[in-house]
């Protein structure tokens, strides 16, 4: 991280259909959000809120069940349109960088976009966590946010799925990361024979 260059780690909760038959139109709908702003590696603010979807207002059973959330939280969320004003204010006034742990949040962001005819809100670069994490360690497959933590014998923020505690162990997951890197891309201290030309030595005391 270097100068005031802000990092967002951002984590969205999405509507899930009742079973794998989809309601015609259906799409996954941004419900909550949990955004963590951070600059010069201190975190500068944090932002919660729980969001109304608009195509299918009603959650199924299956989503709050999953979520552990309520229709009377969803119903007292912002709407979309405050959700992409909010995010658009992290973008200014320069673009952020946007750091998720998986492609799925900006993916579901840039749908409901298109289906609302919004645009998109960020401009800067977009990183994923969990790819970035995959490669680090050569794992052949993606491991899940919390699996990660615990690879790293720590403990996870808050409780899973939801948005905020996950943006905020998606930020502890990219400082151990980042940690690792620095400690690997230390140049090894110099031996005694790349300080001192042995053969020299040798050729002095040998005459």
């Amino acid at each position: 991280m270097k100068g005031q260059e802000r990092l967002l780690f951002i984590d969205f909760e999405f509507t899930m259909p009742e079973g794998k038959a989809k309601p015609k139109g259906f799409y996954p709908e941004i419900i909550e959000v949990g955004i963590v702003c951070v600059r010069n590696h201190e975190i500068e603010e944090q932002f919660s809120s729980y969001v109304k979807p608009m195509r299918f207002p009603l959650l199924s059973e299956r989503c709050k069940t999953f979520l552990k959330i309520s229709q009377a939280k969803i119903d007292e969320g912002i709407s979309f349109s405050e959700l992409l004003k909010t995010l658009t204010k992290y973008n200014d006034p320069s673009p952020a960088t946007v750091i998720t742990w998986g492609n799925m949040d900006m993916k579901v962001l840039r749908q409901n976009c298109q289906m609302n005819g919004e645009v998109f809100p960020f401009t800067g670069n977009i990183r994923d966590l969990s790819m970035e994490y995959k490669k680090f360690f050569g794992d052949r497959n993606q491991t899940g946010l919390w699996k990660a933590v615990e690879e790293y014998g720590k403990k996870a923020t808050g409780k899973h799925h939801c948005a905020l505690d996950d943006a905020l162990t998606t930020y502890n997951i990219f400082k151990l990361v980042e940690e690792d890197k620095r400690y690997l891309q230390k140049p090894t201290p110099p031996t005694i024979g790349d300080r001192i030309d042995l053969a020299k030595v040798l050729n002095k005391y040998a005459t």
